[in-house]
């Protein structure tokens, strides 16, 4: 049968936009504030390193986490507009659980790839970046032939468009593997990806249910 989506109001993405906020703010006002650099450095930024060091809630909170305007308002826009639709298909709960986990794995590739595969467990990184990327593969492979505007610019499907993100954070992974590549966490990209992925094919692809956007 066939499901219809609608461009409805979210229940969570307002709250998801509502924490980043805050952290971006703590970020940016933190000697007005009071809060000290080094406390966000330990405790919103994801490392291999800080988690043999046992600061694990650094696998969420950095997820959460963004200390450049750019980069804040470039993930809020994206999961202000993939995200509603994500959550209509999914349901409150379910998106919700779904998002945590994959900040989770996000942060873990991320942590993996810069100790094993780049050779510096320091690395650290921060964003919503890769569990964004999980919500929008779940878009892609759910409606592979809407169109999304790549670089907010060119209209093209969005099955294509998944396959080109994923093709340049592997891209970038390898460059940054030989010792080049730009400050991107190509890794975290890949890891919330990945789950978006696996998400769909263990729980939606199965599904009778084939949507269709209103």
């Amino acid at each position: 049968m066939d499901l219809e989506v609608r461009r409805r109001s979210s229940t969570i993405i307002p709250g998801l936009i509502i924490l980043n906020t805050i952290v971006f703010i703590m970020w940016t006002f933190s000697d007005e504030t009071g809060i000290s650099p080094i406390l966000m450095m330990k405790n919103f930024l994801v490392s291999w390193s800080s988690l043999t060091e046992g600061r694990y809630w650094t696998l969420i909170s950095s997820a959460f986490s963004h200390n450049m305007f750019w980069h804040f308002l470039l993930n809020m826009f994206v999961l202000n507009s993939f995200g509603p639709i994500v959550e209509e298909i999914l349901g409150f709960r379910r998106f919700i659980t779904f998002y945590f986990v994959a900040a989770i794995i996000s942060s873990l590739s991320h942590a993996f790839v810069s100790a094993w595969l780049i050779g510096n467990p320091d690395i650290p990184a921060l964003g919503a970046s890769g569990a964004i990327s999980g919500v929008i593969l779940i878009f892609s492979l759910a409606f592979p032939k809407e169109k999304i505007l790549l670089m907010g610019l060119v209209p093209v499907p969005a099955f294509f468009g998944a396959i080109l993100f994923i093709g340049l954070d592997v891209w970038g992974l390898y460059a940054q593997a030989g010792g080049g590549g730009l400050p991107i966490g190509h890794g975290a990209h890949l890891g919330g990806a990945i789950t978006g992925i696996l998400y769909y094919l263990l729980f939606l692809k199965g599904s009778r249910n084939r949507w269709s956007i209103v």
